[in-house]
């Protein structure tokens, strides 16, 4: 019975145009949930439940603030989304006081030095998290028409929270991508000619919508996978993008060669593409619609790193010892 009523959610998710990895993150923490609840089903539970299962989360297994609050999210939707009985807004539980991490940064020379070694069958993809302040999955997520050439731009559709946006383009990235696209197209001649290929993966039904889509090179992964595979949903033979886990396992262990003492991943180049433009002294609102953000104060996370300090605040400190080396000249004249 359980299965079947996330199943549900799961579909129902689908149908709402939700990305498979919130239905999973969801699912998991409604799962969690009814444990919590000893397999009571959730239409008899409600605010209180809630409530103390939040709690829970903070008191017993201190979980980190976006995590009690993407548990929230996942009943919020469960209860107002599916079940039709929304919780109440007032909702009294204990917040987690585990405070959020600051977002690992690389200098500029360090950048440069990931990005100029890192294996050459990721370089690209690389550097556009980086260049273009991209997460992970919008990379790995581009479809061929994604690239503007014209307006050197970069379109994200359907990126974290459902929404769309378009981030700029390096220059330098233009004469590459022409190359992986002729790279992309090798594969997409090859799939053609097979007769059990069912053209690429399309989301929220758009191939119902456009039934010719699948089948046509626009449509197809920007950086495909080496290897075709067979949807599991469907059985429709397909060639995917290539694995998060190639580039993550890339990064890792090209910083770990170069001795850096940082946690670097590849969230890395995003929270070093919004510092650097920062540095530079580009607007804070630029800034966040780069980077897709909904509330600004997300954004003013990079301001910690600049070089006046954090929040742009100049040391009282600088300024004595600017004073004691003058006086010190001085003396010395």
């Amino acid at each position: 019975m359980a299965s079947q009523f996330l199943s549900a959610i799961a579909e129902n998710m689908r149908l709402k145009h939700y990305a498979q990895k919130t239905i999973k993150s969801y699912l998991y923490w409604i799962k969690i949930y009814i444990k919590f609840n000893k397999n009571t089903h959730p239409v008899h539970c409600h605010n209180k439940e809630v409530e103390r299962f939040l709690s829970y989360l903070a008191n017993q297994r201190h979980v980190a603030p976006k995590t009690q609050s993407l548990a929230l999210n996942a009943l919020v939707y469960l209860y107002k989304e599916f079940l039709d009985n929304p919780l109440t807004l007032e909702l009294k539980y204990n917040r987690t006081t585990t405070q959020p991490k600051l977002p690992v940064v690389l200098t500029v020379t360090e950048t440069a030095a990931l990005l100029r070694n890192l294996p050459a069958a990721v370089s690209l993809p690389c550097q556009l998290l980086y260049g273009s302040g991209l997460r992970l999955m919008e990379v790995l997520r581009l479809r061929i028409q994604d690239i503007d050439f014209d307006y050197l731009s970069v379109q994200i559709w359907h990126g974290k929270g459902g929404k769309h946006r378009r981030v700029t383009l390096a220059r330098e990235l233009v004469k590459p991508l022409r190359q992986q696209i002729e790279a992309a197209r090798l594969y997409y001649d090859q799939d053609m000619l097979n007769n059990d290929y069912c053209g690429v993966y399309l989301p929220y039904a758009m191939a119902a919508k456009f039934p010719n889509a699948p089948k046509e090179f626009a449509w197809h992964f920007l950086f495909p996978s080496h290897n075709l595979s067979v949807e599991p949903d469907t059985d429709s033979l397909r060639r995917h993008h290539i694995h998060e886990s190639h580039l993550q396992r890339s990064v890792r262990q090209t910083a770990r060669k170069l001795k850096f003492e940082k946690h670097v991943t590849c969230h890395t180049l995003r929270h070093s593409f919004a510092t650097h433009l920062l540095q530079r002294g580009a607007d804070i609102r630029t800034v966040q619609e780069q980077l897709g953000h909904s509330d600004i104060r997300t954004t003013q996370i990079y301001t910690h790193v600049l070089q006046a300090g954090a929040n742009c605040v100049r040391s009282p400190l600088s300024d004595l010892l600017e004073i004691d080396t003058g006086s010190q000249q001085k003396s010395e004249i």
